[in-house]
């Protein structure tokens, strides 16, 4: 998403929508406001999706299987070697160019056509303070996660 106005500063964000069986499906989400600077990173690195797989981890207090698309920092070197030394990480990828087999790309949607919409954001803050307001919306509301995952046609199946 980005902010119009003065400032060219980006907010990214990234979610990892969370699914067992028998359990309440989950929504982990974290933004990333870009500084603005020339030589700034102005989306996620890979420590930061490493950062958010701890937290994760620590968050859902199991293994995780985490099927991911195909983001060049989603297959970066630093990336698969943490996931390789980790026990409880299994990363699989889903096919090129799938956004439709994607459950985030519907918490997207839903973030879009409801909270999002509509509003003209005065700030960078401001922008932020609505996502997380609509992030602990559907956070709260575990059919609109479990529905992410209906629109894909996915199953998920205990091992």
């Amino acid at each position: 998403m980005r902010v119009r106005g003065r400032s060219r500063r980006r907010i990214s964000i990234a979610a990892l929508t969370c699914y067992k069986p028998g359990h309440r499906s989950r929504l982990i989400c974290r933004p990333r406001r870009d500084d603005g600077r020339r030589d700034g990173r102005k989306s996620f690195s890979w420590r930061d999706y490493r950062d958010l797989l701890i937290a994760a981890h620590q968050q859902l207090g199991g293994p995780i299987v985490l099927i991911w698309d195909n983001l060049n920092v989603h297959k970066a070197a630093g990336l698969r070697e943490f996931a390789d030394s980790r026990d409880w990480l299994t990363i699989l990828y889903l096919p090129p160019y799938a956004p439709d087999l994607n459950p985030v790309e519907g918490i997207w949607s839903l973030l879009r056509r409801g909270w999002l919409s509509h509003v003209a954001f005065s700030t960078p803050e401001h922008l932020i303070r609505t996502v997380r307001s609509g992030v602990r919306h559907i956070q709260y509301r575990s059919n609109l996660i479990d529905g992410c995952l209906t629109e894909t046609g996915l199953t998920i199946r205990s091992a």
